[in-house]
């Protein structure tokens, strides 16, 4: 996965964001471990959009098993992720509660990324 985000790197639905700054391929538990610690700490408040979805599956052999005979059974889903794409949006908390919620759904995601905030946004 060569190049940033060409598509869905700027904030379309919410006022707050979390921006990639690095490639992975973002696995359906780890996007909704993010989204239940954001949603937890924003108390169920406001709304999130998550703006990646799962749909690459990923096949994987099972262990003590030889060479050939077809390829293995999926056993993921994955989004691939490039830099600068949004994975998630918030809209109708603070700033502060917003700022928070985001860095513990980051903590979450096995890749760097960064707090964005909507140009217009007024406090």
């Amino acid at each position: 996965m060569k190049g940033n985000a060409q598509r869905g790197n700027q904030l379309a639905f919410g006022s707050f964001g979390i921006k990639t700054l690095e490639n992975c391929w973002l696995t359906a538990q780890q996007i909704e471990a993010a989204r239940q610690a954001i949603s937890r700490y924003m108390n169920r408040e406001g709304q999130i959009w998550i703006r990646v979805f799962p749909s690459k599956p990923i096949t994987k052999k099972p262990l003590d098993t030889r060479m050939g005979k077809g390829k293995g059974d999926p056993y993921a889903f994955v989004a691939p992720i490039t830099p600068g794409r949004i994975i998630f949006e918030a809209e109708g908390v603070s700033l502060a509660v917003a700022k928070e919620a985001m860095r513990l759904g980051a903590n979450k995601l096995p890749i760097a990324t960064k707090f964005v905030v909507r140009r217009d946004y007024v406090e």
